[in-house]
């Protein structure tokens, strides 16, 4: 299906070199649009639909002009696998995101390419090892367990309540610091940070996103170059940003203190959008699917042993993670349905084959992990809810790259046990507590550029 000369030298250094034209791409089949804004508006108006009618037309491989360029889309787990495996090192994630993310979240983990990438996912994994991960659970436990309780029995907007939490989460496990003023500081930047990304104005313009953002940017560099320095000199701790701080490479070197705070910046925006988004589809499809609901909280109080004398559930041991296997094929299931990240972006390096078509250097290039993770060919009812398409057995029997949530490759996500155990944590003090039901029907989702829905979905909590 596809080739690569590979020992051709990449000609590309940076994502903002020349474009190409539509006399590049003349001969791969697609529609340039609208003059000027070409098939911006439709993409954005409906992605999904977009994606399904240029399949129909074109075929699994083809060109579109959207957001000022041409892209070239590669549809099908062939194409996710030749892309995020990347044998030949042709596609470079810096010069695919960086026209999206460049101005407020460079040099993060995702827009980082071979050696250098790498290097550093290396040295930042030590903050996923057995015993920052221990201390995290424990974290964990103690915020989502008191957030929960204070939800209380009743109606609420889902979305943003756990937007909330996630964020303050992260200024506990990741940042190891008390709820209060100075969280409240860095979540609003971050938050100003993140609705910065997607502006359609792109200039730090006064009164704009991208200022507010841009701002947030400087707050936070500032804050984490301090407590670099800080945690350095005094040991650090157990929170993830202490576990960057002292990370060393492999021979022994400190990372530069600019680059530990360009990947807890990213880091922070990479886990928080994203867990929100899938934990609520989670939500959403146990209060809609009530009998599967209903087997997650046997399996946790099996586990667990549901609540207390006092009527609170029992914390999850970090040594019980593993044991709640329908738990986690549910969350695999829902990040099926409505991937937290629908598609991804490269820039080839190289020329390259693919479906039969020349894709030449310079191309933007992209995959659709929602569309993939809705063929037939792939899974079987793939529009409805079914944790069964996750047994070991249908596992094995599935095209490696037909689920890609998290990515593949060498730069799959780097953080998604802890995604695996944040939710699974969710779910063991959510559910002995509460019976989840929809308040106002299931909502339509906002499909980009993170999923969400539109009425932040309306549940009601019943105690058990």
């Amino acid at each position: 299906m596809a080739t690569l000369a590979p020992h051709q030298p990449a000609e590309l250094t940076h994502w903002s070199d020349g474009r190409l034209g539509e006399r590049d791409l003349a001969h791969i089949p697609g529609d340039g649009g609208l003059p000027l804004v070409g098939n911006t508006f439709r993409m954005l108006a409906d992605p999904h639909g977009f994606t399904r009618r240029m399949v129909e037309q074109y075929g699994h491989v083809y060109r579109t002009r959207a957001f000022g360029g041409w892209q070239i889309a590669m549809i099908g787990a062939d194409a996710n696998e030749l892309m995020l495996f990347d044998r030949n090192r042709n596609f470079s994630s810096e010069q695919g995101w960086g026209p999206i993310l460049d101005k407020l979240f460079p040099r993060g983990l995702m827009l980082l390419d071979f050696d250098h990438h790498r290097a550093d996912r290396r040295a930042l994994s030590i903050a996923f090892k057995p015993g920052p991960m221990r201390h995290y659970s424990g974290s964990l436990n103690r915020g989502i367990a008191r957030q929960v309780e204070a939800w209380g029995e009743g109606e609420m907007t889902f979305y943003p309540a756990i937007k909330e939490l996630t964020l303050d989460l992260a200024a506990d496990s990741f940042i190891g610091i008390e709820w209060g003023p100075e969280a409240d500081k860095i979540n609003t930047a971050f938050i100003d940070m993140v609705q910065a990304s997607v502006a359609p104005v792109r200039k730090s313009l006064p009164f704009t996103q991208m200022k507010r953002g841009t701002d947030g940017r400087a707050f936070l560099v500032d804050w984490f170059t301090k407590e670099t320095h800080r945690r350095r000199a005094e040991g650090g701790g157990q929170d993830m940003f202490s576990q960057f701080a002292t990370a060393t490479h492999d021979d022994g070197s400190l990372m530069p203190v600019d680059e530990v705070v360009d990947h807890m910046n990213f880091l922070m925006m990479a886990a928080h959008d994203t867990i929100t988004s899938s934990g609520t589809s989670l939500v959403m499809q146990l209060a809609k699917h009530q009998d599967w609901q209903e087997k997650l909280r046997q399996e946790i109080e099996a586990v667990t042993g549901g609540v207390d004398a006092s009527g609170k559930p029992r914390d999850l041991a970090y040594e019980d993670l593993g044991k709640l296997a329908l738990t986690e094929m549910a969350f695999k299931e829902a990040l099926r349905m409505i991937p937290p990240v629908p598609s991804t972006p490269r820039r080839a390096l190289r020329e390259f084959e693919f479906g039969g078509y020349a894709i030449p250097a310079g191309a933007h290039v992209g995959i659709n992990a929602h569309y993939v993770h809705h063929m037939e060919e792939h899974w079987d009812r793939p529009h409805a809810f079914e944790p069964l398409h996750f047994t070991p057995e249908k596992v094995k029997e599935r095209h490696k790259y037909a689920w890609i949530p998290f990515g593949g490759g060498a730069h799959m996500c780097l953080g998604l046990h802890f995604a695996y155990m944040q939710i699974k944590i969710l779910m063991a003090q959510l559910l002995p507590r509460y019976r989840i039901e929809l308040a106002d029907g299931e909502p339509e989702w906002q499909p980009w550029p993170i999923p969400k829905p539109k009425d932040g979905l309306k549940i009601r909590l019943v105690s058990l």
